[in-house]
């Protein structure tokens, strides 16, 4: 059997991890290849190195090394590097690196540096953390660079130039490569055809906007600046990294979890290819709503969702996946709502208060998926 998940960070990180548990208990012996597509838009080049948050996220999860209350870093990690940074007037500080990521981040840039693809990189890291042992394959939707960008009005909380604290676009950006291309994530990326932010030419920040990298408006600002749109630097020219595709239509079950639709899952899908092998393939494919009673259970969906037009709720989000999506699990809270009509609902809490809570949601999207085939 050969299961696929569209992942973002900790949400996803966090739903894979209770898949791997609920196989285990109900096809204990069975041969079972979980394949992991993460989303590469949230990375980020900081102090010369190449950081995949979201990468990071599912390596770490699955491989038992998280920082569990957080969702990402490394547990117990010291912050020594970062206070000695610090020290030296080294910006930015808004990112916080422990000590023993800095290790992951160290290796992937030396690697890439060295010639291999960041799928060859990420091979390596999930050897590591003991994933194809789990029979987890981690690909990165794209070996392309690509990043998220918001565009903000300049007179928004926090103004002044995107870079004057060194997290601007000139250090985000890996060696100018993901800078070719700017594409909006409302068009390209997140919405179907026609949904979306409104498409201005390649998605540049107009004059009384300016656009700042993803992670500093996640990270630094709690997305309270209001975005105006998204744009993903390097999407046009992009390709699925090897076996992406493959995993998407070969698959027996095509599952979507509770990530981001916007800036993880959206970012995902706008890789040239992806969703089209999405709308083709045989696999039923189940989604887990990340909202509900219309608020994200962890980050800033409705943050996301708002520049898009899209209502903040699970038949909102429901709608960005209309033209691909066969099941849909959502909270009892939003049982009620009207959904697309070929989509099978189900609904049962969505809380993941802990594996094994990850694994009761996993298994009702398997069991949905069964009754779809």
């Amino acid at each position: 059997m050969q299961i696929t998940a569209l992942s973002g960070g900790v949400g996803g990180a966090r739903f894979v991890r209770g898949l791997v548990h609920e196989l285990s208990r109900r096809s204990p012996g069975e041969q079972v290849e979980v394949t992991v597509v993460g989303n590469t838009g949230d990375d980020i080049t900081l102090f010369g190195l190449r950081v995949c948050p979201d990468l990071d996220s599912v390596l770490y999860t699955l491989g038992g090394g998280v920082e569990e209350e957080q969702g990402w870093g490394r547990e117990g990690d010291k912050h020594e590097v970062m206070g000695e940074l610090a020290a030296l007037g080294v910006q930015p500080q808004w990112f916080g690196l422990g000590d023993r990521d800095l290790g992951t981040h160290l290796a992937r840039s030396l690697w890439l540096r060295r010639g291999a693809t960041l799928s060859e990189v990420t091979a390596r890291l999930a050897a590591r953390w003991g994933l194809p042992e789990q029979g987890v394959r981690l690909l990165p939707v794209t070996d392309t660079p690509i990043e998220t960008h918001v565009v903000v009005r300049d007179d928004g909380p926090g103004g002044g130039a995107p870079g004057d604290d060194g997290a601007g676009s000139g250090e985000a950006a890996p060696s100018g490569e993901a800078a070719a291309a700017s594409d909006e994530a409302g068009s390209d990326g997140a919405a179907p055809s026609g949904e979306g932010a409104a498409s201005s030419g390649a998605g540049a920040a107009g004059p009384s906007e300016r656009a700042i990298h993803f992670q500093e408006w996640w990270v630094r600002h709690r997305a309270a600046i209001p975005a105006q749109r998204f744009t993903v630097a390097g999407l046009s020219a992009a390709t699925p990294a090897p076996g992406v595709l493959e995993a998407i239509r070969g698959a027996d079950v095509v599952l979507l979890p509770p990530s981001n639709p916007v800036v993880s899952i959206g970012i995902i899908l706008g890789v040239p290819g992806v969703r089209d092998a999405l709308r083709g393939t045989r696999a039923p494919v189940v989604g887990v709503s990340p909202l509900v009673g219309g608020r994200p259970v962890r980050g800033h969906a409705d943050a996301c969702l708002a520049p898009l037009g899209v209502e903040v709720s699970a038949a909102g989000v429901a709608g960005l996946y209309a033209d691909l999506l066969d099941g849909w699990l959502v909270d009892t809270a939003d049982e009620g709502a009207s959904y697309p009509a070929r989509v099978q609902v189900r609904a049962l809490d969505l809380l993941m208060r802990d594996v094994a809570g990850a694994a009761r949601i996993a298994g009702a999207a398997l069991d949905l998926a069964d009754e779809l085939r």
